[in-house]
């Protein structure tokens, strides 16, 4: 079983790169799920018979302008839940449903600004609740994955240059707490159970060559329950729809589970 996260940054602009995408997986080792964030529409624009016709079901949570998340998945997805239960909200960030008995949260966590704003306040607030809501949904459900563009680095691994951005967003000392506080939950870091090359990073700035010169960061991850744990058999980063004319500035992660697709 295969299941990714790509933040797209429009799906309007990218739905031709994902679908391709999709298309482009091995016939025998397909994208089971796909997790999206940065739709940038509607849910009435959302794109599903495109879906549907590749051979995807979708569930979908949309915002005009920003936000917005989705689940594509091979087999068909239930008890949907959209946002964190019980956390006011009136942004589109997680989406959440049983896939083929894993249970799936994709989310789109806040950027936070900088340090000090009341973004950053939003973000600290958000962050509370998801692991509140994330420690619920272990309990009932042990097969579980965390995943999606969380705007926070691990530790300096993750940044290109982790000296001149330390304290920066994406980089600050509460930002690791709370997720360090989401691992301390009994998930895994994915991408670090498997050997991996150094300056692997899945988000480039579109400003300043930041691709060609891979100067960039790991902020999409996927985290992993400790029953799936034992189970995960690789996690990439696929840097080559990064390349794609008028890309997304994030690339797909993808992991890979000893579990019927």
């Amino acid at each position: 079983m295969k299941i990714a996260t790509w933040n797209v940054n429009s799906l309007n602009v990218r739905l031709p790169q994902v679908l391709d995408w999709l298309a482009a997986q091995p016939s025998d080792a397909p994208v089971d799920v796909l997790a999206l964030q940065e739709l940038k529409l509607t849910d009435d624009k959302f794109p599903a018979m495109a879906f549907q016709e590749a051979g995807y079901a979708a569930q979908w949570f949309g915002q005009k302008t920003y936000n917005g998340v989705a689940l594509i998945s091979r087999q068909p997805a239930s008890d949907v839940v959209k946002n964190i239960p019980g956390f006011a909200d009136d942004m589109a960030r997680v989406i959440t449903a049983t896939i083929a008995g894993v249970r799936v949260i994709g989310a789109y966590f806040p950027n936070g600004q900088e340090p000090g704003s009341d973004k950053f306040a939003y973000k600290m607030r958000w962050l509370d609740a998801l692991r509140e809501w994330v420690r619920a949904e272990l309990a009932a459900h042990p097969k579980l994955v965390l995943l999606g563009d969380y705007n926070i680095t691990f530790d300096d691994l993750d940044v290109w240059d982790p000296v001149g951005l330390a304290g920066t967003i994406h980089c600050t000392d509460e930002e690791r707490t709370h997720l360090r506080a989401l691992i301390g939950l009994g998930l895994t870091d994915s991408y670090r159970l498997f050997a991996q090359p150094e300056k692997s990073y899945s988000w480039w700035d579109y400003r300043m060559l930041g691709f060609q010169k891979n100067r960039g960061m790991r902020i999409d991850h996927i985290l992993v329950s400790e029953a799936l744990k034992p189970l995960a058999r690789a996690c990439t980063i696929d840097r080559a729809p990064r390349k794609n004319p008028q890309p997304s500035d994030h690339a797909p992660v993808i992991v890979t589970l000893d579990l019927p697709g």
